[in-house]
């Protein structure tokens, strides 16, 4: 199951590299460009849907602790 934030909308200031300069709410933040559309353009506004994979989540929990029973089953 995944679960969704709302959208928020955002800005592309500027790019410096590889990374996009995003504007939100008055503040900017750094994002690799490579996450970001291949057609993307200083001045365009994105939007953004932040979701948790609560079964990747898991899976991935699952897989730590499985590695971390083989490495003290001696003790």
């Amino acid at each position: 199951m995944i679960m969704s934030k709302k959208n928020e909308i955002c800005i592309i200031d500027r790019f410096e590299g590889d990374w996009a300069v995003i504007e939100w709410k008055h503040k900017t933040f750094n994002l690799p460009r490579e996450l970001l559309p291949k057609n993307v353009k200083e001045g365009d506004v994105v939007i953004f849907s932040v979701d948790v994979d609560k079964g990747e989540t898991e899976k991935r929990k699952r897989a730590v602790e499985d590695l971390a029973k083989d490495l003290f089953k001696d003790e």
